[in-house]
């Protein structure tokens, strides 16, 4: 009988250690992770999201991580390491999702739309274009189903890091450096219709101020900036938002590229 308790009790304590684990790694993640961690995210919210997917995620990878270890340094180092990568996993979404982020400041500073519909001081800066597409692809990905890609992400994320091992610093690097590229070229492309609009109209501009010098051309283009842009707005915006999507799905199936 005693025999049978003391097995029973070394069992809870290696599930427990193990979901501890899983639980740190999803609470990173979470506090990054862009729709669920988003600030205007009440932390109830998140606790109750981190357990769900706790839920989720731990019947599937529980059975490969160890027991306790004895010395408490050692389970301090393995809390820490997953702690460290669960904010790797949640940045590198994070970076992704700050691509359409970017797109919409070059798109309102190519079009004069920054500083006539920019955000108020004590407030976010982010230009009230980007505002707008960072928040559709935000209800883009909820709708298409981001829970799912998460928790699948999750699991996946244990046959690239082991629980308990800290990410290896090569890696680190050279995927910070691959998702900041990506992103940053990513955030230019989904931006070049206005950048071409912006120089098309910043020529036809100059034109104009050449042959009629004494016309204010100012006055009259900031209008046609104005109404050009939030048209190319509405008729780009679809198809950002898609090809963003599609490249933030690859991030999700691909975090290390």
């Amino acid at each position: 009988m005693t025999e049978a308790i003391t097995e029973l009790v070394e069992m809870l304590q290696g599930s427990a250690w193990a979901w501890f684990l899983v639980f740190l790694r999803i609470s990173a993640t979470m506090a990054v992770l862009p729709a669920f961690g988003e600030r205007s995210v009440p932390m109830r919210v998140k606790l109750g999201l981190t357990f769900a997917f706790l839920l989720i995620v731990s019947p599937a990878v529980t059975a490969n991580i160890g027991t306790a270890p004895n010395l408490f340094k050692d389970q301090l180092l393995q809390s820490s390491a997953e702690v460290v990568t669960g904010l790797f996993f949640g940045l590198v979404l994070r970076i992704a999702m700050m691509s359409l982020q970017i797109a919409g400041t070059i798109a309102a500073q190519a079009t004069s739309l920054s500083q006539i519909f920019g955000a108020s001081a004590g407030v976010d800066p982010m230009p009230a274009m980007g505002n707008v597409l960072v928040v559709g692809g935000l209800a883009l990905c909820v709708i298409m189903g981001l829970h799912v890609h998460v928790a699948r992400y999750l699991i996946l994320g244990y046959d690239l890091v082991q629980a308990g091992k800290f990410p290896s610093p090569p890696v680190l690097a050279e995927t910070t450096l691959l998702e900041v590229s990506r992103c940053m070229s990513l955030a230019f492309s989904l931006a070049a219709p206005f950048l071409v609009a912006s120089l098309i109209y910043n020529i036809t501009l100059g034109v104009i101020n050449r042959a009629m010098p004494q016309l204010m051309v100012a006055f009259v283009g900031a209008p046609a900036i104005t109404a050009g842009g939030l048209a190319l707005l509405a008729l780009c915006a679809p198809i950002m938002l898609s090809v963003w999507h599609n490249s933030f799905l690859q991030t999700l199936l691909s975090p290390f590229g």
